[in-house]
Protein backbone atom coordinates (compact mmCIF):
# COMPACT_ATOMS: atom_id res chain seq x y z
CA UNK A 1 0.00 0.00 0.00
CA UNK A 2 1.75 3.40 -0.77
CA UNK A 3 1.85 5.86 1.60
CA UNK A 4 0.17 9.12 1.08
CA UNK A 5 2.01 11.92 0.20
CA UNK A 6 3.59 14.08 3.43
CA UNK A 7 1.57 17.78 3.20
CA UNK A 8 4.49 19.40 5.15
CA UNK A 9 4.21 23.19 3.52
CA UNK A 10 7.76 23.44 3.80
CA UNK A 11 8.23 20.66 0.63
CA UNK A 12 5.60 23.29 -1.16
CA UNK A 13 7.66 25.33 -3.45
CA UNK A 14 5.96 28.46 -2.92
CA UNK A 15 7.21 27.90 0.90
CA UNK A 16 10.62 29.62 -0.63
CA UNK A 17 8.56 33.07 -1.49
CA UNK A 18 6.24 32.98 1.82
CA UNK A 19 7.55 30.76 4.30
CA UNK A 20 10.98 32.36 5.60
CA UNK A 21 11.05 34.66 8.15
CA UNK A 22 13.14 37.51 6.05
CA UNK A 23 12.47 41.02 4.81
CA UNK A 24 11.77 39.31 1.12
CA UNK A 25 9.00 36.92 2.39
CA UNK A 26 7.54 39.58 4.47
CA UNK A 27 6.63 41.52 1.27
CA UNK A 28 5.45 38.81 -0.79
CA UNK A 29 3.61 38.47 1.91
CA UNK A 30 2.52 42.23 2.53
CA UNK A 31 1.06 42.68 -0.80
CA UNK A 32 -1.00 39.53 -0.84
CA UNK A 33 -2.71 40.55 1.90
CA UNK A 34 -3.04 44.03 0.07
CA UNK A 35 -5.58 42.31 -1.68
CA UNK A 36 -7.39 41.09 0.83
CA UNK A 37 -6.28 37.62 1.38
CA UNK A 38 -5.68 36.36 5.20
CA UNK A 39 -3.38 34.00 6.39
CA UNK A 40 -5.39 31.21 6.46
CA UNK A 41 -6.22 31.57 3.33
CA UNK A 42 -2.84 31.01 1.61
CA UNK A 43 -0.41 29.87 4.96
CA UNK A 44 0.84 25.94 4.34
CA UNK A 45 -2.15 25.11 1.32
CA UNK A 46 -0.59 24.98 -2.14
CA UNK A 47 -0.65 27.56 -4.20
CA UNK A 48 -2.67 26.47 -7.31
CA UNK A 49 -2.74 28.53 -10.47
CA UNK A 50 -5.82 28.81 -12.97
CA UNK A 51 -4.05 29.37 -16.30
CA UNK A 52 -7.18 31.15 -18.22
CA UNK A 53 -7.41 31.31 -21.52
CA UNK A 54 -10.32 33.46 -21.63
CA UNK A 55 -11.37 36.20 -24.43
CA UNK A 56 -14.19 37.52 -26.11
CA UNK A 57 -12.68 37.33 -29.23
CA UNK A 58 -12.44 33.21 -28.46
CA UNK A 59 -15.85 31.48 -29.25
CA UNK A 60 -14.35 28.37 -28.02
CA UNK A 61 -13.50 29.65 -24.61
CA UNK A 62 -16.45 31.92 -23.87
CA UNK A 63 -17.55 30.11 -20.58
CA UNK A 64 -14.23 29.95 -19.47
CA UNK A 65 -15.16 33.05 -16.74
CA UNK A 66 -17.46 30.41 -14.95
CA UNK A 67 -15.26 27.28 -15.45
CA UNK A 68 -12.74 29.47 -13.35
CA UNK A 69 -15.04 30.24 -10.42
CA UNK A 70 -15.89 26.12 -10.86
CA UNK A 71 -11.72 25.28 -11.00
CA UNK A 72 -11.61 27.39 -7.90
CA UNK A 73 -14.23 25.87 -6.04
CA UNK A 74 -12.59 22.38 -6.34
CA UNK A 75 -9.44 24.12 -5.15
CA UNK A 76 -10.77 25.42 -2.07
CA UNK A 77 -12.61 22.46 -1.76
CA UNK A 78 -9.58 20.43 -1.55
CA UNK A 79 -7.79 22.91 1.06
CA UNK A 80 -5.43 25.05 -1.62
CA UNK A 81 -5.34 28.47 -2.41
CA UNK A 82 -6.54 29.23 -6.16
CA UNK A 83 -4.29 32.48 -8.17
CA UNK A 84 -6.40 33.00 -11.72
CA UNK A 85 -3.70 33.88 -13.70
CA UNK A 86 -4.80 35.39 -17.66
CA UNK A 87 -2.37 34.48 -20.97
CA UNK A 88 -2.74 34.40 -24.11
CA UNK A 89 -6.03 33.18 -25.79
CA UNK A 90 -5.00 31.92 -29.33
CA UNK A 91 -9.11 31.88 -30.87
CA UNK A 92 -8.74 29.95 -34.53
CA UNK A 93 -11.12 32.31 -36.12
CA UNK A 94 -10.43 35.22 -35.52
CA UNK A 95 -6.44 35.76 -35.71
CA UNK A 96 -4.38 36.05 -39.06
CA UNK A 97 -2.40 35.01 -40.27
CA UNK A 98 -3.12 32.06 -38.16
CA UNK A 99 -2.93 31.13 -34.23
CA UNK A 100 0.18 28.57 -35.20
CA UNK A 101 2.37 31.47 -35.55
CA UNK A 102 1.52 32.39 -32.25
CA UNK A 103 1.49 28.73 -30.28
CA UNK A 104 5.17 28.95 -29.17
CA UNK A 105 4.32 32.34 -27.95
CA UNK A 106 1.74 30.93 -25.91
CA UNK A 107 4.24 27.62 -25.02
CA UNK A 108 6.94 30.54 -23.77
CA UNK A 109 4.64 32.69 -21.87
CA UNK A 110 2.98 29.40 -20.01
CA UNK A 111 6.70 28.62 -19.08
CA UNK A 112 7.48 31.36 -17.47
CA UNK A 113 4.48 32.45 -15.97
CA UNK A 114 5.11 28.70 -14.15
CA UNK A 115 8.42 29.19 -13.18
CA UNK A 116 8.64 32.72 -12.13
CA UNK A 117 5.60 32.89 -9.50
CA UNK A 118 4.92 31.20 -6.28
CA UNK A 119 2.84 28.32 -7.87
CA UNK A 120 2.85 24.66 -6.76
CA UNK A 121 0.38 23.27 -9.26
CA UNK A 122 -1.04 24.67 -12.54
CA UNK A 123 -5.05 23.78 -13.90
CA UNK A 124 -4.33 24.92 -17.86
CA UNK A 125 -7.73 26.19 -19.44
CA UNK A 126 -7.40 25.69 -22.72
CA UNK A 127 -9.29 23.82 -25.95
CA UNK A 128 -9.27 26.41 -29.16
CA UNK A 129 -6.78 24.49 -31.28
CA UNK A 130 -3.73 25.82 -30.66
CA UNK A 131 -3.92 26.12 -26.87
CA UNK A 132 -4.08 22.63 -25.76
CA UNK A 133 -0.14 22.11 -27.56
CA UNK A 134 1.08 25.36 -26.44
CA UNK A 135 0.28 24.93 -22.85
CA UNK A 136 1.50 21.83 -22.78
CA UNK A 137 4.77 22.44 -24.38
CA UNK A 138 4.99 25.16 -21.61
CA UNK A 139 4.26 23.24 -18.86
CA UNK A 140 6.30 20.49 -19.77
CA UNK A 141 9.21 23.10 -19.84
CA UNK A 142 8.32 24.16 -16.58
CA UNK A 143 8.14 20.67 -15.05
CA UNK A 144 5.48 21.49 -12.35
CA UNK A 145 2.62 19.52 -11.51
CA UNK A 146 0.00 20.28 -14.27
CA UNK A 147 -3.49 19.17 -15.21
CA UNK A 148 -5.58 19.85 -17.84
CA UNK A 149 -9.27 20.96 -18.40
CA UNK A 150 -10.06 21.12 -21.80
CA UNK A 151 -13.02 23.61 -23.31
CA UNK A 152 -15.17 20.99 -24.51
CA UNK A 153 -16.79 21.06 -28.27
CA UNK A 154 -19.59 22.60 -28.55
CA UNK A 155 -23.64 21.57 -29.34
CA UNK A 156 -24.53 19.88 -32.80
CA UNK A 157 -25.77 22.71 -35.15
CA UNK A 158 -29.35 22.44 -37.03
CA UNK A 159 -30.74 23.83 -40.08
CA UNK A 160 -33.95 22.69 -41.01
CA UNK A 161 -33.42 19.09 -41.14
CA UNK A 162 -29.50 19.07 -41.14
CA UNK A 163 -27.01 17.94 -38.49
CA UNK A 164 -24.34 20.61 -39.15
CA UNK A 165 -20.58 20.32 -37.96
CA UNK A 166 -18.09 22.84 -37.90
CA UNK A 167 -16.22 23.21 -40.65
CA UNK A 168 -17.21 20.46 -42.66
CA UNK A 169 -20.00 21.63 -43.58
CA UNK A 170 -19.47 25.47 -44.37
CA UNK A 171 -16.73 23.74 -46.67
CA UNK A 172 -19.87 21.36 -48.68
CA UNK A 173 -22.38 23.85 -48.35
CA UNK A 174 -19.89 26.86 -49.58
CA UNK A 175 -19.05 24.52 -52.56
CA UNK A 176 -22.58 24.89 -53.34
CA UNK A 177 -23.48 28.24 -52.90
CA UNK A 178 -20.31 28.93 -55.13
CA UNK A 179 -22.03 25.78 -57.82
CA UNK A 180 -24.94 28.03 -57.59
CA UNK A 181 -27.21 25.59 -55.85
CA UNK A 182 -27.77 27.86 -52.91
CA UNK A 183 -29.34 30.84 -52.05
CA UNK A 184 -28.88 33.72 -50.15
CA UNK A 185 -31.62 32.98 -47.44
CA UNK A 186 -30.18 29.22 -47.01
CA UNK A 187 -26.74 30.29 -46.65
CA UNK A 188 -27.81 33.18 -44.32
CA UNK A 189 -29.78 30.41 -42.44
CA UNK A 190 -26.46 28.17 -41.94
CA UNK A 191 -24.58 31.00 -40.68
CA UNK A 192 -26.77 31.93 -37.58
CA UNK A 193 -27.19 27.99 -36.42
CA UNK A 194 -23.39 26.25 -37.08
CA UNK A 195 -22.14 27.68 -34.03
CA UNK A 196 -25.23 26.87 -31.52
CA UNK A 197 -22.99 27.35 -28.30
CA UNK A 198 -19.91 28.37 -26.93
CA UNK A 199 -17.18 25.73 -27.16
CA UNK A 200 -14.89 24.02 -29.83
CA UNK A 201 -15.52 22.46 -32.65
CA UNK A 202 -17.96 19.52 -32.81
CA UNK A 203 -16.61 17.72 -35.41
CA UNK A 204 -13.36 15.55 -34.71
CA UNK A 205 -11.21 18.97 -36.02
CA UNK A 206 -7.95 19.78 -33.70
CA UNK A 207 -9.10 20.85 -30.45
CA UNK A 208 -11.12 17.60 -30.21
CA UNK A 209 -8.31 15.80 -31.01
CA UNK A 210 -5.66 17.05 -29.12
CA UNK A 211 -8.56 17.47 -26.05
CA UNK A 212 -8.63 13.21 -26.81
CA UNK A 213 -4.46 13.01 -26.99
CA UNK A 214 -4.21 15.02 -23.94
CA UNK A 215 -6.68 12.39 -22.04
CA UNK A 216 -4.55 9.44 -23.46
CA UNK A 217 -1.33 10.91 -22.89
CA UNK A 218 -2.73 10.75 -18.89
CA UNK A 219 -2.87 15.10 -18.70
CA UNK A 220 -6.45 14.93 -17.97
CA UNK A 221 -8.93 13.81 -16.03
CA UNK A 222 -10.37 10.27 -17.44
CA UNK A 223 -13.25 11.20 -19.96
CA UNK A 224 -12.35 15.21 -20.01
CA UNK A 225 -12.10 14.99 -23.60
CA UNK A 226 -15.69 14.71 -25.00
CA UNK A 227 -17.77 16.38 -22.53
CA UNK A 228 -19.67 19.26 -24.37
CA UNK A 229 -18.74 22.72 -23.44
CA UNK A 230 -22.41 23.57 -21.91
CA UNK A 231 -23.21 20.43 -19.94
CA UNK A 232 -23.54 20.17 -16.26
CA UNK A 233 -20.99 17.31 -16.62
CA UNK A 234 -18.62 20.07 -18.02
CA UNK A 235 -19.22 21.97 -14.87
CA UNK A 236 -18.40 19.01 -12.58
CA UNK A 237 -15.67 18.23 -14.55
CA UNK A 238 -13.44 21.85 -13.55
CA UNK A 239 -14.71 21.73 -10.42
CA UNK A 240 -13.20 17.67 -10.16
CA UNK A 241 -9.99 19.21 -12.19
CA UNK A 242 -9.65 22.00 -9.44
CA UNK A 243 -9.61 19.25 -6.67
CA UNK A 244 -7.52 17.07 -8.39
CA UNK A 245 -5.01 19.54 -8.72
CA UNK A 246 -4.34 20.16 -4.87
CA UNK A 247 -3.58 16.75 -4.59
CA UNK A 248 -0.73 16.71 -7.79
CA UNK A 249 0.90 19.72 -5.42
CA UNK A 250 1.13 17.60 -2.09
CA UNK A 251 2.21 14.39 -4.53
CA UNK A 252 4.80 16.77 -6.92
CA UNK A 253 3.36 14.83 -9.70
CA UNK A 254 4.61 16.49 -12.43
CA UNK A 255 4.87 16.23 -16.35
CA UNK A 256 7.66 14.76 -16.13
CA UNK A 257 6.50 11.67 -14.33
CA UNK A 258 4.11 11.49 -16.35
CA UNK A 259 4.62 11.73 -20.10
CA UNK A 260 7.28 9.31 -21.79
CA UNK A 261 7.91 8.00 -24.96
CA UNK A 262 4.82 5.52 -24.42
CA UNK A 263 2.60 7.59 -23.20
CA UNK A 264 3.53 9.95 -26.26
CA UNK A 265 2.57 6.79 -28.51
CA UNK A 266 -0.43 6.31 -26.82
CA UNK A 267 -1.06 9.86 -27.81
CA UNK A 268 -0.28 9.30 -31.34
CA UNK A 269 -2.72 5.86 -31.73
CA UNK A 270 -5.78 7.66 -30.05
CA UNK A 271 -5.66 10.53 -32.75
CA UNK A 272 -5.40 7.83 -35.67
CA UNK A 273 -8.03 5.92 -33.87
CA UNK A 274 -10.31 8.50 -33.36
CA UNK A 275 -9.68 9.80 -36.98
CA UNK A 276 -8.11 12.88 -35.85
CA UNK A 277 -6.50 15.64 -37.53
CA UNK A 278 -3.25 15.89 -39.13
CA UNK A 279 -2.28 18.80 -37.05
CA UNK A 280 -1.99 16.33 -34.52
CA UNK A 281 1.26 14.91 -35.98
CA UNK A 282 2.88 18.56 -35.81
CA UNK A 283 2.01 19.35 -32.06
CA UNK A 284 2.97 15.93 -31.07
CA UNK A 285 6.15 16.12 -32.46
CA UNK A 286 6.85 19.43 -30.83
CA UNK A 287 5.64 18.28 -27.56
CA UNK A 288 8.19 15.08 -27.93
CA UNK A 289 10.73 17.44 -28.57
CA UNK A 290 10.10 19.37 -25.15
CA UNK A 291 10.70 16.36 -23.52
CA UNK A 292 14.00 15.26 -25.25
CA UNK A 293 12.28 12.58 -27.18
CA UNK A 294 12.21 12.34 -31.16
CA UNK A 295 9.30 11.58 -33.00
CA UNK A 296 9.42 10.82 -36.46
CA UNK A 297 6.99 10.74 -39.16
CA UNK A 298 8.38 7.28 -40.17
CA UNK A 299 7.62 6.23 -36.49
CA UNK A 300 4.10 8.28 -37.16
CA UNK A 301 3.32 5.76 -40.23
CA UNK A 302 4.48 2.78 -38.83
CA UNK A 303 1.65 3.18 -36.17
CA UNK A 304 -0.95 4.50 -38.84
CA UNK A 305 -0.11 1.14 -40.26
CA UNK A 306 -1.17 -0.81 -37.59
CA UNK A 307 -3.94 1.07 -35.79
CA UNK A 308 -7.50 1.17 -36.70
CA UNK A 309 -9.75 3.87 -36.75
CA UNK A 310 -12.66 3.11 -34.20
CA UNK A 311 -14.20 6.90 -34.11
CA UNK A 312 -16.78 7.17 -36.88
CA UNK A 313 -16.77 11.30 -36.44
CA UNK A 314 -16.75 13.76 -39.20
CA UNK A 315 -15.26 14.87 -41.23
CA UNK A 316 -13.69 11.22 -41.58
CA UNK A 317 -17.27 9.60 -40.79
CA UNK A 318 -20.41 10.44 -39.98
CA UNK A 319 -21.38 11.61 -36.27
CA UNK A 320 -19.83 14.93 -34.37
CA UNK A 321 -18.14 14.98 -30.86
CA UNK A 322 -22.00 14.58 -29.04
CA UNK A 323 -22.66 11.71 -30.33
CA UNK A 324 -19.09 10.44 -29.58
CA UNK A 325 -19.83 11.51 -25.72
CA UNK A 326 -23.20 9.94 -25.53
CA UNK A 327 -22.08 6.27 -26.98
CA UNK A 328 -19.32 6.78 -23.86
CA UNK A 329 -15.89 9.10 -25.22
CA UNK A 330 -12.84 8.60 -25.52
CA UNK A 331 -12.30 5.83 -22.54
CA UNK A 332 -14.93 3.44 -24.17
CA UNK A 333 -13.06 3.36 -27.37
CA UNK A 334 -9.45 3.16 -25.63
CA UNK A 335 -10.97 0.22 -24.15
CA UNK A 336 -10.97 -1.51 -27.09
CA UNK A 337 -7.52 -0.86 -27.96
CA UNK A 338 -6.16 -1.83 -25.29
CA UNK A 339 -3.92 -4.31 -26.91
CA UNK A 340 -2.58 -1.27 -28.80
CA UNK A 341 -1.78 0.85 -26.05
CA UNK A 342 1.57 1.27 -22.66
CA UNK A 343 -1.77 0.43 -20.45
CA UNK A 344 0.73 0.87 -17.65
CA UNK A 345 1.51 4.89 -18.26
CA UNK A 346 0.73 6.48 -15.16
CA UNK A 347 -1.75 9.43 -15.29
CA UNK A 348 -2.99 12.41 -13.54
CA UNK A 349 -5.90 10.79 -12.16
CA UNK A 350 -3.49 8.98 -10.09
CA UNK A 351 -3.81 5.62 -11.74
CA UNK A 352 -2.41 3.83 -14.75
CA UNK A 353 -3.70 4.49 -18.16
CA UNK A 354 -5.50 0.65 -18.13
CA UNK A 355 -7.10 1.40 -14.37
CA UNK A 356 -8.72 4.47 -15.84
CA UNK A 357 -10.71 3.06 -18.77
CA UNK A 358 -11.20 -0.40 -17.15
CA UNK A 359 -14.69 -1.04 -17.37
CA UNK A 360 -15.42 2.04 -20.03
CA UNK A 361 -18.47 0.77 -22.32
CA UNK A 362 -19.20 1.40 -25.62
CA UNK A 363 -23.06 2.32 -26.03
CA UNK A 364 -23.31 2.96 -29.56
CA UNK A 365 -21.38 0.40 -32.05
CA UNK A 366 -21.76 2.84 -34.99
CA UNK A 367 -20.52 6.04 -33.07
CA UNK A 368 -17.80 4.11 -31.75
CA UNK A 369 -16.70 0.98 -34.05
CA UNK A 370 -15.87 -2.53 -32.94
CA UNK A 371 -12.51 -3.99 -34.14
CA UNK A 372 -14.00 -6.15 -36.39
CA UNK A 373 -15.79 -3.33 -38.23
CA UNK A 374 -13.97 -0.32 -38.19
CA UNK A 375 -14.39 2.82 -40.52
CA UNK A 376 -10.63 1.88 -41.53
CA UNK A 377 -8.41 -1.19 -40.87
CA UNK A 378 -5.42 1.06 -41.12
CA UNK A 379 -4.01 4.27 -41.85
CA UNK A 380 -6.56 7.28 -41.60
CA UNK A 381 -3.51 9.59 -42.44
CA UNK A 382 -0.93 8.56 -44.10
CA UNK A 383 2.61 10.12 -44.65
CA UNK A 384 4.34 10.49 -48.35
CA UNK A 385 8.16 10.68 -49.25
CA UNK A 386 9.38 11.46 -52.90
CA UNK A 387 11.23 13.75 -54.53
CA UNK A 388 8.68 16.68 -54.12
CA UNK A 389 8.78 16.20 -50.13
CA UNK A 390 12.43 14.50 -49.32
CA UNK A 391 11.99 15.31 -45.66
CA UNK A 392 7.41 13.77 -46.01
CA UNK A 393 4.00 14.52 -46.29
CA UNK A 394 0.42 13.77 -45.01
CA UNK A 395 -2.42 13.23 -46.10
CA UNK A 396 -5.94 12.11 -44.46
CA UNK A 397 -7.00 9.41 -46.45
CA UNK A 398 -9.97 8.74 -44.71
CA UNK A 399 -11.26 11.79 -45.23
CA UNK A 400 -10.42 11.56 -49.20
CA UNK A 401 -11.95 10.49 -52.36
CA UNK A 402 -11.17 6.87 -52.64
CA UNK A 403 -10.50 7.46 -56.14
CA UNK A 404 -8.27 9.57 -55.62
CA UNK A 405 -5.78 8.14 -53.66
CA UNK A 406 -3.62 6.77 -56.74
CA UNK A 407 -3.76 9.69 -59.05
CA UNK A 408 -1.49 11.56 -61.59
CA UNK A 409 -2.36 14.20 -63.10
CA UNK A 410 -0.45 18.14 -64.37
CA UNK A 411 0.33 20.71 -62.07
CA UNK A 412 -1.58 23.96 -61.90
CA UNK A 413 0.89 26.22 -59.72
CA UNK A 414 -0.12 28.99 -57.37
CA UNK A 415 2.84 31.33 -55.81
CA UNK A 416 0.79 31.89 -52.59
CA UNK A 417 -2.96 32.34 -51.48
CA UNK A 418 -3.79 35.63 -52.67
CA UNK A 419 -2.75 34.87 -56.40
CA UNK A 420 -4.60 31.67 -56.04
CA UNK A 421 -7.82 34.17 -54.65
CA UNK A 422 -7.57 35.85 -57.44
CA UNK A 423 -7.37 33.70 -60.16
CA UNK A 424 -8.63 30.15 -59.01
CA UNK A 425 -12.72 30.91 -59.97
CA UNK A 426 -11.66 32.28 -63.64
CA UNK A 427 -13.85 30.72 -66.11
CA UNK A 428 -10.63 30.77 -68.76
CA UNK A 429 -8.57 28.92 -66.01
CA UNK A 430 -7.05 26.00 -67.79
CA UNK A 431 -8.14 23.16 -65.21
CA UNK A 432 -9.97 19.85 -65.49
CA UNK A 433 -11.11 17.40 -62.38
CA UNK A 434 -7.47 15.71 -63.35
CA UNK A 435 -5.26 18.88 -62.42
CA UNK A 436 -3.15 18.64 -59.15
CA UNK A 437 -4.02 22.15 -57.26
CA UNK A 438 -0.48 23.31 -55.62
CA UNK A 439 0.06 26.01 -53.27
CA UNK A 440 3.05 26.94 -52.14
CA UNK A 441 4.62 29.84 -49.59
CA UNK A 442 2.07 28.41 -47.13
CA UNK A 443 4.07 26.58 -44.83
CA UNK A 444 6.07 28.39 -41.61
CA UNK A 445 7.89 31.04 -43.42
CA UNK A 446 6.42 31.37 -46.58
CA UNK A 447 2.87 32.63 -45.07
CA UNK A 448 4.10 33.31 -42.40
CA UNK A 449 2.59 30.89 -39.58
CA UNK A 450 2.02 27.85 -41.64
CA UNK A 451 -2.12 28.57 -41.73
CA UNK A 452 -4.80 26.36 -42.49
CA UNK A 453 -4.75 26.81 -46.26
CA UNK A 454 -4.35 23.14 -47.66
CA UNK A 455 -8.01 22.67 -48.28
CA UNK A 456 -7.61 24.22 -51.26
CA UNK A 457 -11.27 25.66 -53.09
CA UNK A 458 -12.02 23.90 -56.24
CA UNK A 459 -12.39 26.36 -59.09
CA UNK A 460 -15.96 27.47 -59.79
CA UNK A 461 -16.14 25.69 -63.35
CA UNK A 462 -15.51 22.25 -61.90
CA UNK A 463 -18.14 23.05 -59.16
CA UNK A 464 -20.35 23.86 -61.62
CA UNK A 465 -19.83 20.48 -63.39
CA UNK A 466 -20.60 18.50 -60.34
CA UNK A 467 -16.47 18.14 -59.18
CA UNK A 468 -16.38 18.01 -55.35
CA UNK A 469 -12.84 16.92 -54.65
CA UNK A 470 -9.63 16.96 -56.56
CA UNK A 471 -5.70 16.38 -55.55
CA UNK A 472 -4.17 19.69 -54.17
CA UNK A 473 -0.75 20.12 -52.80
CA UNK A 474 0.74 22.86 -50.44
CA UNK A 475 2.87 23.34 -47.90
CA UNK A 476 0.19 24.52 -45.79
CA UNK A 477 -1.53 22.76 -43.04
CA UNK A 478 -5.73 22.17 -42.73
CA UNK A 479 -8.41 22.55 -40.95
CA UNK A 480 -8.86 19.25 -38.89
CA UNK A 481 -12.53 20.36 -39.43
CA UNK A 482 -11.73 19.95 -43.53
CA UNK A 483 -12.01 17.20 -46.21
CA UNK A 484 -10.61 16.17 -49.58
CA UNK A 485 -7.63 14.78 -50.83
CA UNK A 486 -5.49 16.95 -49.49
CA UNK A 487 -1.51 16.66 -49.33
CA UNK A 488 0.15 19.04 -46.61
CA UNK A 489 3.03 20.02 -44.88
CA UNK A 490 5.33 18.72 -47.40
CA UNK A 491 9.12 19.07 -46.22
CA UNK A 492 11.14 21.40 -47.16
CA UNK A 493 8.70 24.53 -47.57
CA UNK A 494 9.00 25.97 -50.96
CA UNK A 495 10.15 29.22 -48.72
CA UNK A 496 12.67 27.18 -47.21
CA UNK A 497 14.06 25.76 -50.90
CA UNK A 498 11.83 22.94 -50.71
CA UNK A 499 11.11 21.28 -54.37
CA UNK A 500 7.68 22.37 -54.23
CA UNK A 501 9.20 25.97 -55.13
CA UNK A 502 10.43 24.99 -58.23
CA UNK A 503 7.30 22.77 -59.44
CA UNK A 504 5.44 24.39 -63.03
CA UNK A 505 2.36 24.19 -64.12
CA UNK A 506 2.18 21.55 -66.61
CA UNK A 507 5.05 19.28 -64.54
CA UNK A 508 3.12 15.73 -64.01
CA UNK A 509 2.51 14.83 -60.13
CA UNK A 510 1.94 11.47 -58.83
CA UNK A 511 0.68 10.44 -55.54
CA UNK A 512 0.09 6.89 -54.69
CA UNK A 513 -1.35 6.78 -50.50
CA UNK A 514 -1.50 2.70 -50.62
CA UNK A 515 2.62 2.89 -51.16
CA UNK A 516 2.88 6.11 -49.18
CA UNK A 517 4.38 7.83 -52.19
CA UNK A 518 4.47 11.00 -54.13
CA UNK A 519 6.46 11.91 -57.24
CA UNK A 520 7.18 14.39 -59.05
CA UNK A 521 7.83 13.76 -62.32
CA UNK A 522 10.90 15.76 -63.73
CA UNK A 523 14.49 14.60 -64.70
CA UNK A 524 17.09 15.38 -61.76
CA UNK A 525 18.74 17.58 -64.63
CA UNK A 526 15.94 20.12 -64.85
CA UNK A 527 15.81 20.45 -61.58
CA UNK A 528 18.96 21.55 -60.80
CA UNK A 529 18.50 24.24 -63.80
CA UNK A 530 15.64 25.53 -62.36
CA UNK A 531 17.38 25.75 -58.79
CA UNK A 532 20.10 27.53 -60.16
CA UNK A 533 17.98 29.83 -62.14
CA UNK A 534 15.55 30.96 -59.42
CA UNK A 535 16.31 32.62 -56.41
CA UNK A 536 14.93 30.80 -53.35
CA UNK A 537 14.23 31.51 -49.47
CA UNK A 538 12.23 34.45 -48.00
CA UNK A 539 13.25 37.37 -46.14
CA UNK A 540 12.87 37.72 -42.43
CA UNK A 541 10.21 40.16 -40.80
CA UNK A 542 12.51 43.38 -39.92
CA UNK A 543 11.03 43.29 -36.10
CA UNK A 544 9.24 41.86 -33.01
CA UNK A 545 7.71 38.41 -32.22
CA UNK A 546 7.87 37.75 -36.42
CA UNK A 547 11.45 38.59 -36.44
CA UNK A 548 12.25 35.68 -33.45
CA UNK A 549 9.64 33.23 -35.41
CA UNK A 550 10.87 33.28 -38.67
CA UNK A 551 14.39 33.30 -37.50
CA UNK A 552 14.13 30.21 -35.09
CA UNK A 553 10.93 28.15 -36.40
CA UNK A 554 11.89 24.46 -37.43
CA UNK A 555 9.97 22.76 -40.76
CA UNK A 556 6.64 20.56 -40.25
CA UNK A 557 8.16 17.45 -39.92
CA UNK A 558 10.29 18.90 -36.66
CA UNK A 559 6.89 20.44 -35.27
CA UNK A 560 8.17 23.64 -35.71
CA UNK A 561 8.94 24.80 -32.52
CA UNK A 562 12.00 27.10 -31.42
CA UNK A 563 14.77 25.59 -31.97
CA UNK A 564 16.37 27.04 -28.82
CA UNK A 565 13.49 24.94 -26.88
CA UNK A 566 14.13 21.80 -28.08
CA UNK A 567 15.26 19.04 -25.84
CA UNK A 568 14.50 18.18 -22.27
CA UNK A 569 16.42 21.41 -20.72
CA UNK A 570 14.13 23.06 -17.77
CA UNK A 571 14.90 26.75 -17.22
CA UNK A 572 16.28 27.21 -13.50
CA UNK A 573 14.30 27.89 -10.01
CA UNK A 574 14.39 31.68 -10.18
CA UNK A 575 16.60 32.93 -7.18
CA UNK A 576 14.79 34.96 -4.46
CA UNK A 577 16.40 38.05 -3.67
Amino acid sequence: MTQPPSHDPKQLRSYRWFGPDDMRSFGHRSRIKGMGVDDIDYQNRPVVAILNTWSELNTCHSHFRDRADEVRRGILQSGGFPVEVPVMSLGEMLMKPTTMLYRNLLAMEVEEVLRCHPIDAAVLMGGCDKTVPAMLMGAISADIPSIFLPAGPMLKGRWKNETLGSGSDVWKYWDERVAGNLCDQDWKGIENCIARSAGTCMTMGTASTMAAVTEAMGMSLVGAACVPAVFADHHRLATQTGRRAVDLAWENLKPSDILTRESIENGLMTSLAIGGSTNAIVHLIAIAGRLGIELTLDHFDELSRTTPVLGDIRPGGRFLMEDFYNAGGLPALLARLTDLLHTDCRTVGGVTLGEQIAGAEAIDDEVIRTRDNPVSPAGGTCLLKGNLAPNGCVIKSIAADPKLLTHRGPALVFDNYPEMKAKLHDPDLDVTADSVLILRNAGPLGAPGFPEWGMLPIPKKLLQAGVRDMVRLSDARMSGTSYGTCVLHIAPESAAGGPLALVETGDAIEIDVPNRRIHWDVSDEEIDRRRQSKQLGTLLPERGYGHLYAKHVTQADRGCDFDFLEGRSPGQEPGIH
